[in-house]
């Protein structure tokens, strides 16, 4: 029985492949080397413990139906799309290699003729430009080592969706670091997803000294799961991709022909704590009410707006008014 196993999945939306992963990772035969190779539809993927308000232009993502998902490994933010191929490597603990996985990928890399370099931040370079990322996980039996290699990705995209104005937000979390990238296409024009994905699976057989038959993931295999199924749920869900958030404070400001506002919101797991409201308007109560008002929301601009419009729905026209005004700070600060 071969002690290797290799997969790839005909899927890509990014919720179904990270929880297959998590999945292969939690349910595989412990003593196997597992290769898994994948890719997404446009999507963003944010590290286990990153804030989505502070690495993410939302209001863009949600214009351009691109996908927020959050991994469980740790690390930085990146884009994917269908020109981003992934690569996942799972070993028993004991005989986890991350510098033998790398060395797979840099096999597979000069096999078409392209010389690539690892960093000393877990990063693949050619010629000084990151070409992949990488991010590891383990518990007591099992570890995985899982990156991202762009062949051909929209890299346009990047400064539209992983730049947001994160002047009046302070975040716990772990924030991302820009690098200098490039697609390999850069430097062999000829390079498909098809092919990089050939010649890993040829480097890993190589490492391994032996072969094993490539397993296509289907969705009509995978659906049949209902572990996986579950999981799946659990990435898709809200409260995994922005209530796992770390605690934050977010400060919106605003001015209007009524006067001028500040809302200091202290956020814990995506719903607002604590909310207050700073103004030089005459209307005090409206002010003291907006405090109330906001407190046990989901940080969620859609969430918000129908709470804040169900509750002033019974004020005065004056006070409607303003509301509206402040609807309209947060639906333009949170998209």
């Amino acid at each position: 029985m071969s002690d290797i196993r290799v997969f790839t999945a005909e899927h890509h939306d990014p919720w179904f492949n990270l929880a297959t992963e998590d999945w292969l990772f939690n349910m595989m035969d412990r003593s196997k080397q597992v290769l898994f190779l994948w890719r997404n539809r446009p999507s963003i993927i944010i590290g286990r413990f990153q804030n989505p308000w502070n690495e993410c232009d939302l209001t863009a993502m949600e214009a351009d139906g691109i996908q927020l998902a959050r991994r469980q490994s740790g690390g930085g933010a990146v884009y994917h799309d269908l020109g981003n191929t992934n690569f996942t490597f799972m070993s028993p603990r004991a005989e986890y290699d991350k510098e033998r996985n790398f060395a797979i990928i840099l096999n597979a890399l000069a096999s078409f003729g392209v010389a690539a370099h690892t960093s000393g931040r877990n990063d693949i370079l050619v010629q000084e430009r990151k070409v992949s990322g990488s991010a590891f996980r383990m518990n007591k039996e099992r570890a995985f080592h899982h990156g991202t290699l762009l062949i051909n990705a929209d890299l346009t995209k990047l400064p539209g969706y992983l730049t947001p104005d994160k002047d009046k937000l302070a975040s716990k979390g772990i924030h991302s670091v820009s690098s200098r990238v490039a697609n390999l296409v850069e430097f062999n024009p000829s390079l498909t997803h098809e092919m990089l994905c050939e010649a890993i699976v040829k480097a890993f057989f190589q490492t391994y000294g032996q072969t094993c038959p490539v397993e296509d993931l289907t969705i009509d295999r995978l659906s049949a799961e209902k572990e996986l199924y579950r999981t799946y749920e659990k990435y898709a869900d809200w409260s995994w991709r922005f209530g796992f958030t770390p605690e934050f404070s977010h400060t919106l400001k605003g001015r209007f022909p009524w006067g001028g506002i500040t809302l200091h919101l202290d956020v814990r797991e995506a719903i607002i704590q604590q909310a207050t409201v700073y103004s030089d308007a005459l209307a005090v109560e409206f002010i003291a009410n907006l405090q109330n008002m906001l407190v046990g929301l989901h940080y969620d601009s859609r969430t918000i707006v129908a709470g804040l419009e169900k509750q002033a729905s019974e004020f005065p026209e004056l006070q409607r008014e303003m509301t509206s005004d402040v609807i309209s700070l947060i639906t333009k600060e949170l998209g």
